[in-house]
């Protein structure tokens, strides 16, 4: 019995039970894409939060030229569009205002009135002031601001590259 018994069982009779082994864990294919998925997002956040400050800078640029230009405009529209109007001598104890030879290029029909550079947040400022009489009594007040957008320690009026324009009118 010993030997039929056992070869009998070994073929035919009892059926092998095959074991297949599921290896628990991560292949190195899956690892790796989750990487890159998770490098993918990383990249795209920090790209976010960078072009957002860098954007939040310029816009805060933009509206400080528009203030200034506005400020400038009403003070000199205060004063009834004088042509004598001087803004270091009206504003300066507020601002850093200088006199300057050269500014931002005045609108061709108008009468340069001054340049001036105003610092103001570590940003220089190029202002122009000119003014036109449209009829009697009545006077276009005409105020250009330049300013460089791009970073720089230490900016001229030829670094400037973006501008705010602004008339009012006087009577």
């Amino acid at each position: 019995m010993g030997w039929a018994f056992y070869e009998a069982r070994r073929t035919k009779m009892v059926p092998k039970t095959s074991k297949i082994r599921r290896r628990r864990g991560f292949s190195l294919v899956s690892v790796m894409i989750a990487m890159a998925i998770l490098l993918a997002a990383l990249i795209g956040t920090s790209n976010f939060r960078y072009y957002s400050a860098l954007d939040a800078q310029k816009a805060a640029a933009k509206i400080t030229a528009a203030r200034i230009g506005l400020m400038l405009c009403e003070s000199w529209r205060g004063l009834g569009g004088t042509g004598t109007y001087d803004p270091a001598t009206s504003l300066g104890s507020a601002l850093t205002i200088t006199q300057s030879t050269t500014g931002p290029a005045k609108p061709e029909d108008f009468t340069l009135l001054g340049s001036y550079t105003i610092t103001l947040n570590g940003a220089n400022y190029y202002i122009t002031l000119s003014w036109k009489d449209v009829s009697t009594g009545l006077r276009a007040l005409n105020t250009i601001v330049t300013w460089a957008q791009r970073e720089q320690e230490t900016s001229s009026l030829n670094d400037a590259d973006k501008s705010f324009k602004l008339t009012t009118y006087a009577l």
